[in-house]
C-alpha cells in the first residue's frame, strides 16, 4: 500500500471507532516512517483520533525512530517487542535473560520519555519459560509499560494454553 491507500485505510479504521490502530513499523523502512508521520499528521489530529501506535524493538534506534515517526500525534503509543523464550533469547537475539530484561528496561524507559502510552510485547510468550516471563513482566511494568501483550507468536499454544499462562500471570507477575 502507499501513503494514501494507508491514509484511506487509517481513516476507514478511524470511523468504524477502533481504539488503537498500529501504523507501521518506523525503523524498518523509510517508507514505513512516512506513513506512520502521516498518520499522525492526518488521523493522529483528529479529535476522534484512536491511540497511533508504532512498532520498535527493544533498542534505542527503534524506539526513537518510532516516537519521532508519532511526535505530532495527539495520542500515541510505542509499541516495543522482544523475544522472551529460550529458543529465541539464544538463537535470535543471541542475549541472555538478564540481558532482555535490562533491554526490556531501558527501552520502556526510553519510550515513556517519549510517549505515555507504552505497549511491550514478549515475542513468543507461549513457549517462554514462566518464571522469566513473569519477572520481566514485572520490569516491563515497573518502567513504565501501560499495556503488556503475551502473543503466541508462532501458533504454538492451544486456547487452554493461553487460559493457562494469562491466569499464572495474573497471579504472579505484580501489577499485571
Amino acid at each position: 500500500m502507499n501513503i494514501a491507500e494507508k491514509i484511506r485505510m487509517a481513516e476507514a479504521l478511524t470511523e468504524l471507532g477502533v481504539d488503537v490502530l498500529e501504523a507501521g513499523f518506523a525503523i524498518a523502512s523509510q517508507g514505513d516512517f512516512d506513513s506512520v508521520k502521516a498518520i499522525a499528521d492526518s488521523i493522529g489530529q483528529r479529535a476522534d483520533s484512536p491511540v497511533l501506535a508504532s512498532l520498535a524493538r527493544a533498542g534505542e534506534m527503534d524506539v526513537l525512530r518510532a516516537a519521532e515517526a508519532l511526535k505530532t500525534a495527539k495520542r500515541k503509543r510505542i509499541h516495543i517487542v522482544i523475544a522472551t523464550s529460550d529458543l529465541h533469547m539464544k538463537h535470535k537475539l543471541r542475549m541472555t535473560p538478564d540481558e532482555v530484561v535490562a533491554a526490556t528496561i531501558a527501552s520502556v524507559e526510553l519510550a515513556r520519555r517519549h510517549a505515555d502510552d507504552v505497549e511491550w510485547s514478549a515475542e513468543d510468550a507461549t513457549r517462554s519459560d514462566p518464571d522469566f516471563l513473569c519477572r520481566v513482566i514485572e520490569a516491563a511494568i515497573k518502567a513504565g509499560a501501560t499495556t503488556i501483550n503475551l502473543p503466541d507468536t508462532v501458533g504454538y499454544a492451544l486456547p487452554e494454553d493461553m487460559a493457562r499462562m494469562f491466569a499464572d500471570v495474573r497471579a504472579r507477575a505484580p501489577g499485571a
